[in-house]
């Protein structure tokens, strides 16, 4: 794996136990000097937590600094993968600009800072020319629901500074502003899995941003898994509870110092999702002619990118769990941390298997899963605009 490997030593390893100078001896100097190094000759060079230039450690720290460490000792090593905007003809580029060694200590860090979070708010605004008042994540395969906001500002994940990138089928990847029953909107066309290796505190830091973006009301929509017998292929089941898996493990997206900009240390989450958005969503089931497809339930997250064996989904559901996913719980948690209301449904596009068989019809498959959802999602969308429009009537 090509990547930045860091050592606990004074040098920098240069992969065959033998070490190469110091601060701007053989190594980077302060000022970065152009310096190119063949992956495979040269796998190692040093990180931001490794050299004292523009992208030093934000805490100062330099190999020197490691406690105990010895010249040349590579104990403790860790490596950090080198992102791809870094790599040319395979080759590591060293001569980085200040704006680019920041991207990457930003990339390589597990959370986001206030003021990052802040800047890319202010990208997103200025960009739009908007405040939105609502936000919108879109599960698998019902990216549609951002398809029908009008005059849209469009940005790619990609385009945005600090951000990261969706790389599952079904989300596109793209952050879209505009309007929605005259309400002010910015919707997600992807999320952010903890399966596709990011930190659940990097999965939920949108909603931050949406958050210091002026949107009051998080709308979070995700296909699952139905596990509740009752609960049909197609059925929308509104989310009242959940049960954080990934919690019960100690994975949560507060974890780490708490930055009271955001919110308190210790959330309550007894109330997560808003009782009077539910009921309305319900009153505009019955209106749409679907109120025998509209169930409230728990949601469960669980971690993935694997379905669920017979055997858990057995025990989720003698804990109460209506439907199983892997998202949401984490954005939820984030909103409610920062005091946004949390309205959130799943589509159930397939029926969990719960006893034991040796039929391949009985497993779950993502192309199940995005079927079910082309096939629903003009009845997703208008549940969600209803309810936007309930909201922007209320607050006109």
């Amino acid at each position: 794996m090509t990547g930045y490997k860091v050592a606990n030593g004074n040098g920098h390893s240069n992969g065959n136990g033998s070490t190469k100078g110091t601060n701007g001896t053989n190594g980077h100097s302060n000022g970065h000097k152009s310096a190119d190094y063949t992956a495979q000759e040269n796998p190692t060079m040093c990180s931001r937590d490794c050299c004292s230039g523009p992208g030093g450690s934000h805490r100062g720290n330099t190999c020197a600094d490691k406690k105990g460490a010895k010249s040349g000792s590579i104990t403790g090593e860790k490596i950090i993968p080198t992102p791809q905007s870094l790599l040319g003809n395979g080759k590591i580029q060293c001569e980085l600009t200040h704006e680019e060694l920041r991207a990457l200590r930003v990339l390589n860090e597990d959370t986001y800072p206030y003021e990052v979070i802040e800047e890319i708010a202010d990208f997103i605004t200025k960009g739009s020319g908007m405040r939105p008042k609502i936000g919108i994540i879109c599960g698998s395969g019902l990216g549609s629901l951002a398809d029908i906001i009008q005059d849209p500002k469009i940005f790619e994940y990609e385009k945005i500074p600090n951000f990261p990138v969706s790389t599952v089928e079904g989300h596109a990847g793209r952050l879209v502003v505009g309007t929605l029953e005259g309400a002010t909107v910015m919707a997600m066309q992807g999320r952010f899995h903890f399966y596709e290796g990011y930190p659940l505190a990097k999965c939920s830091m949108p909603v931050r941003v949406m958050k210091l973006c002026g949107v009051e009301y998080l709308f979070a929509t995700n296909a699952a898994g139905g596990i509740n017998p009752r609960f049909a292929v197609g059925d929308i089941m509104l989310m009242h509870d959940h049960v954080n898996m990934l919690g019960f493990a100690g994975n949560s997206p507060l974890q780490g110092p708490n930055d009271p900009r955001f919110g308190p240390r210790f959330p309550a989450l007894v109330n997560s999702y808003n009782k009077d958005l539910i009921n309305k969503a319900i009153e505009i089931g019955k209106a749409m002619g679907i109120e025998s497809n509209i169930h409230v339930g728990v949601y469960s997250c669980l971690g993935g990118p694997n379905y669920e064996t017979i055997a858990e989904l057995k025990a989720l559901r003698m804990m109460g769990v209506d439907a199983v996913g892997m998202s949401t719980v984490h954005e939820v948690i984030t909103a409610r941390h920062c005091d946004m209301k949390v309205f959130a449904f799943s589509l159930i596009t397939n029926k969990c298997a719960t006893e034991y068989s040796d039929k391949k019809d009985d497993e779950a498959n993502h192309d199940e899963v995005m079927a079910v959802a082309k096939n629903r999602q003009k009845a997703c969308c208008e549940l969600v605009s209803r309810l936007i429009r309930e909201i922007h009537m209320a607050s006109a």
